[in-house]
C-alpha cells in the first residue's frame, strides 16, 4: 500500500536539506554546504514530484532512496569523525528514517 504522503515527506526532507546547506554556508562560509545541501535538496525535490505522479512513483522512490542512503553514509561517516551531532548526527539519523520510509515504499510496490 502506497504512504500517500511520502511526497510530502520528501518536499519536507528536501527542504530542511537546503536550509541546513544556507545555515551552513551563513554560519561558517562553507561553500561545501551550499552547494551539498541545495543539490541533494533538487535531486530529492524531483523525487518527491515524480513520486506525486502514478506513471513515474517508482522511478521518484529509487531516486529518493538512493540519495538518502548516500546521505546517510556520508553524514554517518562525518559524525564518527568528528563526534559532533550537529548537523552530521542529524542528517544521519534523518536521512536513515526516510530510507526506511523509501524502502518500506520499495517493497510494498
Amino acid at each position: 500500500m502506497a504512504l500517500a504522503n511520502l511526497p510530502l515527506y520528501t518536499y519536507i526532507y528536501a527542504a530542511l536539506l537546503a536550509v541546513g546547506g544556507i545555515i551552513g554556508y551563513a554560519n561558517k562560509g562553507s561553500v561545501v554546504s551550499l552547494g551539498a545541501g541545495v543539490a541533494s535538496a533538487c535531486v530529492l525535490a524531483f523525487g518527491g514530484y515524480s513520486l506525486s505522479s502514478p506513471h513515474s512513483y517508482k522511478t521518484g522512490a529509487y531516486i529518493s532512496i538512493v540519495t538518502a542512503v548516500c546521505l546517510t553514509i556520508m553524514m554517518a561517516q562525518r559524525f564518527l569523525s568528528t563526534g559532533k551531532f550537529m548537523p552530521a548526527g542529524l542528517v544521519a539519523v534523518i536521512s536513515l528514517f526516510m530510507t526506511g520510509l523509501y524502502g518500506n515504499e520499495i517493497a510494498s510496490m
